[in-house]
This record gives structure tokens, C-alpha cells and sequence, in this order.
């Protein structure tokens, strides 16, 4: 495999910024689907792939999610054009037989830990979530991901039995679905970017053993 450019090395981590401003520019439904289409392919643990992802789009929707946020976080996520529930199905080894070939068993074994299953879930939902973003980055589409929401409202909102309205997703339905972070998508307004924070340096944050 060949060795990314610089550009975009550039576009994906070095120059790319967390947007809490945004332009009206539309994105899609194509576009969202074609995020998936590449996200998808991460890996995680089993291949269990437990992520789900719930994308805010209308009016409608973000008047559900603004009693969950968080002050700060209230305009900028009206603002976004797409609003990304990440969240994490506690009944993803259910899956496993199509995800997981190798070893159709498999789903037995997390059936009977829970403990794992909440560890497994979250974990690569966390994983799948940065995929998303590096994703988004390399569509042109800019990210403001964010955890200042209350995730037990989301999840009575989104996720509680019964309480998806127009959904065709199997996943919902059943109230096993948990929020893990929130991440608006869109075009950022680059005029309202603060100043670049630092980060930690390869000594500080690294050890060679």
C-alpha cells in the first residue's frame, strides 16, 4: 500500500479543525450514505461491528435532541446541517453469524457476558464513531463531534421501545440501542475558528519499548 500524501494526511488530521460553526450548504442523503459506505469497512473486535448511527436532518429531529444538550451546545447543533447520533446495540452479537463466518458461534459467547457485551459495544462503537469523522473528512465534509448531552434523555427519545416514528431500521424498535457521543456533520464556517489548540508532543505522550 502506498503512503498517503501529504494533502491528505493534511485534510484528515493536520489542518482539519472541530467546527462549532456552520455554512448552509446541503449535504445530501447520497452523501450520508456513501459516508457509510466507507466508514463501514473499519475494523473491530469479531468484525461485530455494533455501531449505529441515527442521522438528524430535519427541523423535527433536532427539536427531539435540543432538551438533551447541553447549553453549549445548543446553537451550534441547530446550526449543523446533520446532527450524528453514535450509539452502540447491545444486541450486536445477534449479528455475528453474517459478520463473523469464520466462527457462527460466536454470538453465543457474548450472549452469556453481558460485562463483555457493554465493554465490546462501546469500545468499537468509539472506534467506528472516528471512523466516521476520518470518513466525513475525506468526502469534504467537516466535524464537530461532542459528549455534552445527557445520554439517558437521547435514549428515551431515540431508542426507548416504540418510540421511533418513520423508521425502517430493525435496530430501533427494541430499546436495546445506547447513545454513545454526538457528531454534527456539514460545511464549517472557517471565519469562527478559534485558534488552534497544541497537543501533546511524541515524548509526552508516547513510549518506545
Amino acid at each position: 500500500m502506498n503512503k498517503a500524501s501529504d494533502d491528505v494526511l493534511d485534510l484528515l488530521f493536520r489542518k482539519a479543525r472541530t467546527y462549532g460553526a456552520w455554512l448552509t450548504k446541503p449535504v445530501p442523503d447520497e452523501l450520508l450514505r456513501e459516508l457509510y459506505e466507507v466508514l463501514r469497512w473499519g475494523p473491530t473486535s469479531a468484525n461485530s461491528c455494533p455501531a449505529r448511527f441515527v442521522f438528524l436532518r430535519s427541523a423535527a429531529a433536532k427539536k427531539r435532541l435540543r432538551p438533551a444538550l447541553s447549553a453549549g451546545n445548543v446553537e451550534k447543533t441547530m446550526a449543523a446541517l446533520v446532527t450524528v447520533i453514535v450509539a452502540y446495540d447491545l444486541k450486536f452479537y445477534e449479528k455475528l453469524p453474517k459478520l463473523f463466518p469464520p466462527n457462527p458461534g460466536m454470538g453465543d459467547h457474548f450472549a452469556k457476558n453481558p460485562q463483555l457485551v457493554e465493554q465490546t459495544a462501546k469500545r468499537n462503537s468509539s472506534l467506528q464513531g472516528a471512523y466516521l469523522m476520518l470518513a466525513a473528512r475525506a468526502l469534504g465534509l467537516d466535524c464537530g463531534p461532542m459528549s455534552g448531552f445527557d445520554n439517558a434523555k437521547v435514549d428515551e427519545e431515540f431508542f426507548a421501545a416504540g418510540k421511533c416514528e418513520d423508521c425502517e431500521q430493525e435496530f430501533f424498535p427494541a430499546g436495546h440501542v445506547k447513545s454513545n457521543f454526538l457528531c454534527n456533520l456539514g460545511y464549517g464556517d472557517p471565519a469562527k475558528l478559534y485558534p488552534r489548540n497544541p497537543r501533546l508532543d511524541f515524548g509526552e505522550a508516547c513510549s518506545l519499548m
